[in-house]
């Protein structure tokens, strides 16, 4: 069963950083590849949840929905500004500049929840940090790189606050149902940004893709990472989904030949490997202490 879970977690991982590939992929602008993202995930999980899963979302009272309304618009500013840095500069700037997220996180969870600031998390964040300094050459955002690389931080700073809101949010819904309502408002709210912007549209070619993106690389991903967590611990789940990086910079060098530069794989090793063990430790601390 573990070696199943093990499996499951991986190909989950495999699919998320295969997703921004399709930055790449598609021709449309990042307004629609989310909006066609989260319409096609919402679909999926709401099929998967009558049908295969049997779930029912229960009632949605105005606080709960309102939470959820507010991690949708979260969700699809991640990820258009997620799918915009990496058409601006390349996969795995995008990656790795969103990989940034826990420098975020380590100053608004304490201020959020009225907990102590550790110091093992202040040296995370400086190691976080010094990696995305790596990454950007200088703050002339003429320049592709620094222009992308700021859309990624951008994109790690709201995965951070949605982080920040799932947990505040925590007890309201189950986590196939939160996919769900997450995936649904995002589209909701990029309809009309996307009908009255003047954005280049999907063209039918980009229909299949779309498609995959959502159901495969969204909704099945979604899946089968929360049923992992069923036979694995949730450290090691943590753990391999920090490789999501490496993942998606691999399958960029094989499937659109692209070679990082020598400042974006240092930046990525300082701050994937800060984000493995500090999440490897703050496991292992709740596990002790459990």
């Amino acid at each position: 069963m573990r070696k199943s879970g093990l499996l499951q977690v991986h190909f989950a991982v495999f699919l998320f950083g295969l997703a921004g590939l399709f930055g790449k992929f598609l021709s449309c602008s990042p307004v629609f590849i989310v909006l066609g993202r989260t319409l096609f995930a919402s679909i999926s999980l709401f099929i998967y949840s009558r049908i295969i899963s049997h779930s029912r979302f229960g009632r949605t009272g105005r606080k709960r929905m309102f939470f959820l309304a507010l991690q949708g618009v979260l969700l699809a500013v991640h990820w258009v500004t997620f799918f915009l840095s990496i058409q601006i500069s390349s996969v795995a700037v995008g990656l790795v500049t969103f990989s940034s997220f826990p420098l975020f996180v380590t100053f608004m969870e304490p201020f959020w929840f009225n907990e102590p600031l550790e110091k093992r998390d202040v040296a995370t964040a400086l190691a976080v940090f010094a990696g995305i300094l790596l990454v950007v050459p200088g703050l002339d955002l003429s320049n592709e790189i620094t222009l992308g690389a700021f859309f990624g931080i951008f994109s790690g700073f709201t995965f951070a606050v949605l982080g920040l809101v799932n947990r505040k949010n925590a007890a309201l819904a189950d986590p196939i149902a939160v996919a769900f309502f997450q995936n649904l408002f995002a589209s909701a709210c990029l309809i009309f940004p996307a009908a009255v912007l003047p954005l280049t549209p999907p063209v039918w070619q980009d229909l299949p893709g779309l498609i995959f993106l959502g159901v495969f690389c969204t909704a099945l991903a979604h899946t089968l990472f929360i049923g992992s967590l069923q036979t694995i611990r949730t450290q090691t789940a943590s753990v391999i989904a920090g490789l999501e990086p490496v993942y998606g910079i691999v399958l960029a060098f094989f499937l659109l030949r692209e070679i990082p530069a020598v400042r974006t794989v240092l930046g990525g090793v300082v701050i994937i490997g800060a984000t493995l063990v500090a999440g490897f430790f703050s496991n292992r601390g709740q596990t002790s202490k459990g």
